[in-house]
């Protein structure tokens, strides 16, 4: 009799997410055990008890998940699995903190793809403004947009000490630069003014930007709103909207709903679960490879 398909999903929060529990049964896992409350001190001998307890061939039907709220804070889990492992036992192991890296890779995915197929450009050399780019989500979509090129401002509604430190994150983890902006009611409008493409990140529940801040973006192209929580956080976004015409100053901007986007991230996390129980070797998968994910379900999809 084979063995289960077991994965193992730390988080420091108090509670696992019922949604990455979804995923994973949905995947196809047979069992999904959570560890809450965790500390990266923690990791180690836990990621051990993994792969010595089922032998070399039960570690590829043995997978470890890493979630929680805080993006740093699960990256140094994911560092410190990997480096816990000791091969021939080693386990796959995915990190995507309150989904922030299949979000984000989902929401990059769809606005590349808006950009190529109605304007013929990409995020190179863009200008790209991710608003509530200081929670986990914000920061991942920056980074990703930073990766292909595109002038990233992360910006803060509440401060700009904020934008400040997760920057640095950005430029210490990742080796990219994005220029760290205070968006309040009086900055916003300079801020849109001038950018080709709008992410906005923030919390469920908040607009970010505003129909008057719509009326200053002389040059938008895509607006994505990840929020699928009334009010929108980008003003006349629909949840749905994949594509459809936004009013802004621009006169050809397209917005991107939660919707639209919460489709790719729901194939994206599904689909690296089912890539982590088809694998014959370990997978280390994060925020590169989410986005690979993304980019190729974005693609599949209509443009």
């Amino acid at each position: 009799m084979e063995k289960p398909h077991i994965l193992h999903l730390f988080t420091p929060a108090a509670q696992a997410s019922p949604f990455d529990v979804n995923m994973a049964y949905d995947a196809g896992y047979h069992a999904v055990v959570p560890y809450t409350g965790m500390r990266v001190a923690d990791v180690t001998t836990l990621t051990q008890d993994a792969i010595f307890s089922r032998g070399p061939k039960g570690v590829t039907r043995t997978g470890i998940f890493i979630g929680g709220r805080e993006l740093a804070l699960a990256l140094e889990m994911f560092d410190a699995a990997r480096k816990a492992m000791v091969p021939p036992f080693e386990v796959s192991v995915f990190v995507d903190p309150s989904g922030a890296f299949t979000t984000a890779a989902a929401a990059v995915a769809a606005v590349e793809r808006r950009l190529k197929a109605a304007f013929n450009t990409g995020l190179a050399g863009r200008n790209v403004l991710v608003l509530g780019g200081t929670g986990p989500v914000g920061t991942a979509a920056a980074v990703l947009a930073a990766q292909e090129g595109g002038r990233v401002r992360l910006a803060s509604s509440s401060a700009l000490d904020r934008a400040q430190a997760a920057s640095r994150m950005v430029r210490e983890r990742y080796q990219l630069d994005v220029e760290p902006v205070l968006a309040d009611s009086r900055s916003l409008g300079a801020l849109v003014a001038d950018a080709h493409v709008v992410i906005a990140a923030a919390k469920a529940g908040a607009e970010v930007m505003p129909a008057s801040a719509l009326a200053a973006a002389r040059e938008l192209l895509v607006a994505a709103d990840v929020n699928a929580v009334p009010p929108a956080g980008i003003a006349g976004v629909g949840v749905m909207d994949d594509g459809a015409a936004l009013r802004a100053a621009s006169g050809k901007a397209q917005g991107i709903g939660a919707l639209a986007i919460g489709n790719v991230k729901y194939q994206v996390e599904r689909g690296m679960f089912e890539q982590m129980l088809a694998a014959e070797k370990a997978l280390y998968l994060d925020l590169r490879q989410a986005f690979a994910k993304a980019r190729e379900v974005a693609q599949a999809g209509k443009s």
